[in-house]
């Protein structure tokens, strides 16, 4: 049974090169993708996946709190924030919208998948108990 992610991020080539990256992963299913907050909280409720895979700084954050849109993303889904800076704002956004994970997108050839597969066998944990 594949963990099925959410991939949010408004740049196509980003979103190519991380299902490019995932796409060998038999545990890992990309269900659906947006490239804005707005299509991404439509999208969590249309696909229901395990984990979103959510850049920080997309089209629409301005008319989005992190606290909004965290209250209408999660329906039960991990949160894993990417962004292309891992400083303290880029820490503090990825808490306000509840992200369990911050990678840096430079480093996600490395770290996405382990990170994935982690928050994923995390949730199933957490909905069996």
């Amino acid at each position: 049974m594949s963990i099925k992610i959410l991939l949010a991020d408004d740049s196509e080539i980003v979103r190519r090169g991380i299902r490019q990256l995932l796409s060998a992963e038999t545990e890992i299913e990309i269900v659906g993708e947006a490239a804005d907050f707005t299509q991404t909280i439509q999208m969590v409720s249309d696909v229901k996946p395990e984990v979103i895979v959510l850049d920080l700084h997309m089209p629409g954050e301005t008319n989005f709190s992190p606290q909004a849109v965290k209250s209408r993303l999660t329906h039960g889904s991990r949160l894993l924030a990417i962004s292309l800076s891992n400083d303290e704002e880029a820490k503090a956004l990825s808490e306000g919208f509840g992200a369990v994970v911050l990678l840096d997108k430079i480093d996600l050839a490395r770290t996405l998948i382990p990170a994935i597969v982690q928050l994923g066998r995390k949730r199933r944990s957490a909905v069996a108990a």
